[in-house]
Order: structure tokens, then sequence, then C-alpha cells
């Protein structure tokens, strides 16, 4: 396709209304943008070109379209993925239970996940071994976090010691799962990707099988 400036399949639920107290679980997959359009395949269907307001005969409407990411809406409901990452199924929980994640593990056995810290787009890295939700300066200057009135120390790393700030994030979001008042810490060098550490990861309930690692918020 002439312009097409990506190519990834990132499948990822969605729920949409088929008719009166029907509810279907439609997987959509973005394959392609360029411009202000996306390309998207829904249920394994042919692929489907839709401009930004532009909406599906079965309901999905694509709302926005960033650099490498699209978001779409679909029976009221609207969820963003990023070109590249890992699959996401998001859900507040159609039964009325409590907003979780489901993240499946790359080839090496990874959890990746898009997501946002105090509306900054940043991409989180599971990671049980962190104690608090990790990030480089660089991405700490996009979320508009002044890090330096933090609380400085010294970190080991793998490098050697590296000077840290420990802050409060105000809001970190991963698929529909959002806390606020988040401790986080900001190392002085760049990070490749956010860990996402216990200071989240202790206010949900983690179930893991196979593959598949879902995050249900407790509190």
């Amino acid at each position: 396709m002439v312009g097409l400036v990506a190519m990834f399949r990132i499948p990822f639920m969605v729920v949409a209304v088929a008719a009166p107290h029907a509810v279907l679980a439609a997987e959509v997959e973005l394959v392609g943008l360029f411009g202000r359009k996306a390309v998207l395949v829904v249920d394994g269907g042919a692929p489907r070109t839709l401009a930004v307001g532009e909406q599906t005969r079965d309901g999905l409407r694509l709302v926005e379209v960033a650099e490498a990411a699209a978001t779409v809406e679909i029976g009221g409901k609207r969820q963003k993925v990023a070109l590249g990452a890992g699959p996401v199924r998001g859900g507040s929980g159609e039964q009325g239970g409590a907003a979780a994640v489901s993240l499946v593990a790359d080839a090496r056995g990874h959890h990746f996940s898009s997501g946002s810290i105090n509306g900054a787009s940043v991409r989180f890295l599971v990671d049980t071994g962190a104690s608090m939700v990790s990030m480089g300066a660089s991405d700490a200057r996009r979320a508009g976090i002044d890090f330096r009135k933090g609380v400085g120390g010294v970190s080991q790393t793998a490098s050697g010691p590296a000077r840290v700030w420990k802050v409060k994030l105000d809001t970190v979001r991963v698929g529909d799962v959002t806390l606020h008042g988040v401790d986080g810490l900001i190392h002085e060098n760049d990070l490749p990707f956010v860990l996402l550490g216990m200071s989240f990861l202790s206010r949900m309930d983690m179930q893991r099988e196979g593959d598949r690692l879902t995050l249900r918020k407790r509190f």
C-alpha cells in the first residue's frame, strides 16, 4: 500500500452492543497507519481503512490517530493501542467487577503494555523485582514531573550506582486500570521503557495463565 508508514498486527478486545441486551466480543487488529487514517481488521475479516471520525456498519469508530497509535470506540468504549506494543485486552468488567487488564507475554516471556503517566504515553514492562514504578529522566519530563524536587538517593544498577529521585505520580494508567498517588522512582539516565513495579502491582490482584497475565484493581 502506497504511503503506509507502519505495519504491525496488534490484537486487543473491545466490547460492542450488536443488538438490545446482546453483547459481542470483537477482536480488532491495527495493521497500519498513514496520515489521518488507520487500517483495521475486525474478527479476522478483510482490512478496512477508516478516516478519523468514520464508523463501520458494525459500530467500530476511529476516534483519533496519533504518532504510532490509534484510538477506536465501540459500544461507547474507547481503546488506544500503539504500533509495536504487545497485545492489550482491557475491560472495566462487563459483570460489574473491578477494572482489569490482560497482558500477553512476548517471545521472551516479558509482559509489555502501552499506557500513560500523568497523561503522557509510555511503554511499560511489568517488573515484580522493581519496588516502584521506575522511569528515566526524559519520560519524567514528558510527564511534567519536576523530579529534582523529589527525595534524592542512589540506586545500585547493573551499570553501577545511579542518582534517583522518589516522587509521587498523580496518575498511572495501564489499559482500563488507573491508579492515583503512586510512588515513582526517576533515574538520572534514560531507560528504554518504564518499569511497572510493586508500587503499582501491589494494588492489583495478579493472575497468570500460560503466557497471559491479568491485573485486576483491588484499591
